[in-house]
């Protein structure tokens, strides 16, 4: 009796890192100490050192039950976009630079070219967020997962200044909310798609006209966007976003207010903006509740901030300046902690 009779091919998990290392190596960045392999990941505090009082930010997700139609499709070098997407967003709508990503893949079976597909994935997402992948772990667990299925979580590390951390606490009545348009469902309410539309290769296979064209599962695969890059030209083009909320499970109503301060409300312009193709046939499909929808999707906006009205012009042209789309969906007002969808 020996380990791999057991379920578990230390050979195999070898073979893994050796496939992966080459999509780490494009992630580095200079302050990273440490190679692939070690017990931990090194990164020198030199990135922050001319800071005044620097802040560490920290987001930690997973994908979700998004990984089923990723198995039915056998398409894996997607999914870890969506993984970065998830840690990264949440650290950038802090005021956060991401610093340093780790990933986390439990398995079945350890299948190396699939493990490598997978942190392909991951690699490409942190060169989309400038942040280095600087270690992981890749966990063969038989018996606990079927052996063609994994998980995959991750976390990340960014810093911020104190004095650049968005926190709402000077927004007030007559700022505008922009919006960052999303490229479709991104990682959330994928266990109410999974009972809307039938989940068999077949079915996500198949062309719809509303879809433009695209497959099922090429609309619902999609990644998830990175708004990193966004938030800095934003930044670096002078403008203080005073609020910023990242629009996931939960969808408008439970995000949304959580950037808001007391005695501050958020108005939204439903029609203010273009619904993602993916909604309408979801919803349609379906038969759910435009409710439930909005506090359940993105509905088209992935991210959602606010600006001084005298900002929202410079805002927008940022946004498109970083290769994102943005459009003015909203205001500010005083009132209860909440938001209206009108």
């Amino acid at each position: 009796m020996d380990y791999k009779s057991a379920g578990v091919d230390i050979e195999a998990g070898y073979r893994s890192v050796e496939l992966m290392k080459e999509h780490v190596r494009g992630t580095l960045r200079p302050e990273v100490m440490s190679g692939l392999g070690g017990f931990s990941g090194a990164f020198s505090a030199a990135a922050f050192k001319e800071m005044e009082e620097p802040v560490l930010l920290s987001g930690t997700d997973g994908v979700g039950t998004k990984l089923k139609l990723a198995f039915l499709l056998g398409k894996n070098d997607t999914v870890g976009i969506d993984c970065v997407a998830m840690c990264v967003n949440d650290v950038a709508c802090a005021g956060g630079e991401p610093l340093f990503f780790l990933d986390y893949i439990a398995c079945g079976k350890n299948y190396p070219e699939k493990i490598a597909d997978i942190v392909k994935g991951v690699a490409e997402g942190c060169k989309m967020a400038g942040c280095a992948l600087i270690g992981g772990e890749t966990a063969e667990m038989p018996g606990f997962y079927p052996e063609d299925e994994y998980d995959l979580a991750g976390f990340a590390v960014g810093v911020a200044d104190r004095k650049d951390i968005i926190s709402g606490e000077d927004l007030r009545e007559g700022d505008v909310l922009i919006g960052m348009a999303s490229s479709g469902v991104h990682s959330n309410g994928f266990s109410l798609v999974r009972k809307v539309f039938p989940m068999t290769k077949e079915a996500l296979e198949t062309c719809y006209d509303e879809l433009n064209g695209k497959t099922l599962g090429e609309a619902l695969l999609a990644p998830t966007k990175i708004y990193v890059k966004a938030l800095k030209s934003i930044k670096n083009a002078g403008v203080r976003v005073l609020a910023c909320s990242h629009i996931t499970g939960g969808g408008f109503y439970e995000n949304i207010p959580r950037m808001l301060k007391d005695g501050t409300r958020a108005v939204i312009e439903k029609n203010s903006y273009e619904i993602p193709p993916i909604f309408k046939l979801l919803q349609k499909t379906g038969n759910i509740d435009e409710h439930m929808m909005y506090n359940t999707y993105n509905m088209g906006l992935g991210m959602v901030l606010a600006v001084r009205k005298e900002d929202a012009d410079k805002t927008l042209k940022a946004i498109e300046a970083s290769g994102e789309r943005g459009c003015l969906v909203g205001r500010i007002v005083s009132g209860e902690k909440g938001v209206d969808l009108l």
